[in-house]
């Protein structure tokens, strides 16, 4: 019988019931962030990666022995690429649609249509955009990170060794100085020397000292540092605690996250001057607990999602994609080190901070592993 005429093959109840069998194989695609299902070639599940179940927002249970050509916007297309596949036309097959998911609106995915060695099996992977997207933006950031801190220190030590000639040899002069008036301009060098040498040690401090690891309550951090800001803006300013109380304690470095958040935090005041005057700003610290998330190409089971956000202007358009960088500030007199800072001491944690600012809200977020 040729493959034209062949009958449709639709799996009868014993064809879809091993259920379990196909998960024992399949087991490793749990593993993945990617989206994967395993398919007979008329589109009939056998076996859906817990990443699918988390999108679609349906069980295992739900998924397998249904459609998946059903799942799409556009279920016409994948019906085409798997009769396509079992055709023998193609190794793989991509194009991109819109998942359908339960409660939400549809996600856009780039889908992957791939034969296996078995007859009539075929997997399909679907990469979800806004998470491609992510990725791409993570490995920019690590290495915008890696290459601040190498211009870092090969700035600071640059600056360093001449400067302390400088003010050296200024205090040598000031000594052979009997003019008090020409003895001001010597200070103005040693007071700007000194002025310099303290940025320099700012700019190295997250270099030098000890990664000091401990157990950390990330609440606690949250509370140190709302006392911190209630006492320097003791009115005006409303901090809100959202915390996901469940969140387990972790190995970190205490002192670092304290320094991190109230760096972030203290920006975000700043930025919320006039609103603090007017008695309306809000900053708010919100904690949750992520699932089965990837970042820093790896996946992690648990992770603390720290957000800190703010109902300020926003972050100016023209700096919103360089705010890491070292010596970029969007306010008058700022030393631009807060966030260069913060992201170094979050990437010795094995995390990642991201900022997604619009007018009236800017959020801050800070992924760090759990255990």
């Amino acid at each position: 019988m040729s493959r034209l005429n062949k009958p449709d093959h639709t799996p009868t109840a014993p064809d879809v019931a091993p259920s379990a069998a196909a998960t024992l194989r399949f087991q490793s695609f749990d593993l993945l962030a990617t989206l994967v299902a395993v398919v007979h070639s008329n589109g009939t599940v056998l076996f859906a990666n817990a990443a699918l179940e988390d999108a679609r927002g349906m069980s295992r249970r739900a998924i397998v022995g249904s459609c998946l050509s059903d799942s799409f916007t556009e279920p016409a297309r994948l019906q085409q690429a798997l009769q396509s596949a079992d055709d023998n036309e193609f190794a793989a097959l991509r194009y991109d649609t819109w998942l359908k998911r339960l409660n939400h609106e549809p996600l856009p995915v780039h889908v992957i249509v791939t034969r296996t060695e078995t007859e009539d099996e075929i997997v399909v992977e679907l990469l979800p955009l806004e998470q491609q997207a992510r990725q791409d933006r993570e490995e920019r950031l690590a290495e915008q990170a890696q290459a601040n801190k190498e211009l870092i220190r090969n700035l600071a030590h640059e600056i360093k060794n001449p400067l302390g000639g400088i003010r050296g040899a200024a205090q040598l002069l000031e000594l052979e100085m009997d003019s008090a008036e020409l003895t001001e301009y010597t200070q103005v060098i040693i007071h700007e020397a000194d002025r310099l040498q303290t940025l320099v040690d700012r700019l190295l401090a997250p270099h030098r000292r000890p990664h000091l690891v401990g157990d950390v309550n990330i609440h606690e951090v949250c509370e140190h540092v709302r006392l911190l800001l209630s006492a320097e803006f003791p009115k005006g300013l409303q901090v809100v605690r959202d915390f996901d109380t469940s969140i387990p304690e972790f190995r970190g470095d205490r002192e670092q996250l304290i320094q991190t958040i109230l760096n972030i935090a203290h920006n975000a005041c700043q930025a919320l001057a006039a609103q603090i005057a007017q008695g309306n700003a809000c900053l708010t610290f919100r904690t949750r607990i992520a699932r089965q998330i990837t970042f820093g190409k790896q996946r992690y089971r648990l992770a603390l999602e720290l957000h800190v956000i703010d109902n300020g202007p926003g972050v100016p358009d023209s700096i919103k994609d360089r705010i890491f960088y070292p010596l970029v500030s969007g306010r008058e007199g700022g030393s631009g080190l807060g966030l260069t800072l913060a992201q170094t001491f979050v990437q010795q944690h094995h995390g990642l901070i991201e900022c997604d600012s619009v007018p009236g809200c800017t959020d801050f977020k800070i992924l760090i592993p759990l255990p």
